[in-house]
């Protein structure tokens, strides 16, 4: 069993750079995109509440263009990099219009900066540009060396090399080798121009050149290379951050990312395809872009993908959390295991983020006829419970405590089958119930319950603890079990008439 990511960035980094951002504390920074019209953009904004952030979305889902946007907010990139105008087929380019919110201390210690960017007579029109250090790194830093046309020359013998070669300065060596987990201390870069470098990699005995990197090792090299030479509060921008790397190596890039905004004050924005590029991340730092419109929070991939109807399944049900995710998903398999691969339960962080996108499918007619859409929130959610419109409560207030209470006050009872699912000997039935117990005693935060009764029962892995409670509150309330599955059936028996018809 893979063991449950860790990240090396502390919670109080975290909160620290939030608070940072919620003070303005920063010499230059991009507070919010305000993407009025552009490409399927209408009226949408981008609040940048933490310093690093994800764009995630699916392929033409507005992913670049968001990141184009930030780009040309600043003099530093010219637009046409972003958002080229062709003579054929662009008339659409029209009236387009970017506002920016941007912190610019030098000229107002005080207060936001409004900006904007306008496409008028077919030209970009930005008024009185803020200058601010970017830095770009397109889907081209991982194209190999050998196959990029301005080191074509270095593959020929008559090349003749008369710049300068030196080792990597501590500070890049250090921090490309957390990356990509490998000594890099004998490693060179070759300044060719006074723009342009080629790597040299090695172990103080063979050498090699840039052309025999991997993809991912050269573009780690180059993007920390110059991140690390940056100014204080530079604008990293980094297409598809994952491209070429492992998802280890991939976490670790953005785990470097936390730790520059913090060394530097550096600001950085990336999009994504990758869940283990989001796993460092708060969920404030998390912006989806589907079909036009942006939503702030937690959404994984998978869940992306049923949102835009992009899935094999013929029901999606959106919930609040992984908890829930988990509850509603075993609820499913007690009652409708006949129907259980037209079912994806999906979490998307929270219940505004589960109710809004539950509405937003349902009055999207290229969606609802393709993919019925339900919504499962917690109790003490302040949205109402609504058949008729899709929407039913989970039981109680807090998912985590309702299923947890109810096997605590059956212990009993219980404690015995407790002991057998959480894979321990029946016989360590005492330690299970005293564990159970203490916990309830001591627990602040539902959200780590399970975890808690883990480490008490002999480190099990969360998942295995809370299915096993789960299981347990299954057997225990059919009235429930039999609303919520009932519920279900019946949004699936409607789509069976529809599909008849």
């Amino acid at each position: 069993m893979a063991e449950p990511y860790q990240s090396e960035i502390r919670e109080s980094q975290i909160r620290e750079l939030m608070g940072k951002v919620r003070d303005q504390d920063y010499g230059t920074y991009l507070r919010a995109i305000k993407l009025n019209t552009v490409r399927a953009f209408n009226n949408e904004v981008v609040n940048l509440d933490f310093p690093v952030t994800a764009i995630i979305g699916t392929n033409g889902g507005g992913k670049s263009t968001i990141l184009g946007a930030a780009a040309i907010a600043y003099k530093t990139i010219r637009p046409a990099l972003f958002f080229p105008k062709s003579s054929i087929g662009d008339d659409s380019m029209a009236n387009w219009a970017i506002g920016y919110d941007l912190i610019d201390k030098s000229r107002n210690a005080r207060q936001t900066t409004q900006r904007s960017a306008r496409f008028m007579r077919s030209k970009w029109v930005r008024d009185d540009l803020i200058d601010r250090p970017v830095l770009y790194f397109g889907i081209n830093r991982t194209v190999p060396a050998g196959e990029r046309r301005e080191f074509k020359k270095l593959a020929t013998v008559k090349y003749n090399f008369t710049g300068e070669r030196a080792v990597l300065v501590a500070e890049i060596q250090n921090e490309v080798a957390r990356v990509l987990g490998k000594d890099v201390s004998k490693f060179e870069v070759a300044t060719i121009t006074p723009k342009q470098s080629f790597y040299v990699g090695g172990d103080g005995e063979l050498s090699y050149s840039e052309f025999h990197f991997g993809a991912g090792e050269s573009s780690i090299l180059r993007m920390i290379g110059e991140i690390e030479l940056a100014e204080k509060n530079t604008l990293v921008l980094i297409e598809e951050i994952e491209n070429g790397l492992h998802p280890v190596a991939t976490r670790r890039m953005v785990e470097y990312l936390l730790d520059v905004a913090n060394r530097k004050s550096i600001q950085a924005i990336f999009t994504t395809h990758s869940e283990d590029a989001l796993l460092p991340l708060p969920s404030e730092a998390i912006w989806s872009s589907i079909d036009g419109k942006v939503r702030q929070g937690r959404v994984s991939i998978e869940a992306l993908r049923a949102i835009t109807g992009r899935i094999d399944q013929r029901m999606a049900i959106f919930v609040e959390d992984k908890f829930a995710k988990e509850w509603v998903e075993a609820i499913i398999r007690s009652e409708l295991l006949d129907r259980l691969e037209e079912i994806g339960v999906y979490a998307v962080s929270g219940e505004g983020q589960a109710y809004s996108i539950h509405q937003g499918h349902r009055n999207n007619p290229a969606l609802k006829d393709r993919l019925k859409s339900l919504c499962v929130i917690d109790g003490d959610s302040s949205k109402n419970e609504s058949i008729d419109q899709g929407v039913i409560k989970l039981p109680g207030a807090k998912p985590e405590n309702v299923v947890f209470n109810y096997v605590r006050n059956n212990i009993s009872e219980l404690s015995m089958k407790m002991a057998v699912a959480l894979h321990v000997s029946p016989e360590k039935e005492t330690a299970v119930r005293a564990a159970i117990e203490e916990v309830s005693r001591t627990n602040r935060d539902a959200h780590l319950l399970f975890n808690q009764v883990g480490q008490k029962t002999g480190f099990t892995p969360e998942s295995i603890v809370s299915s096993a409670f789960i299981v347990q509150w299954i057997d225990g309330n059919r009235d429930e079990v039999s609303r919520i599955a009932q519920f279900i059936r019946t949004n699936l028996e409607v789509e069976d008439a529809d599909d008849r018809s």
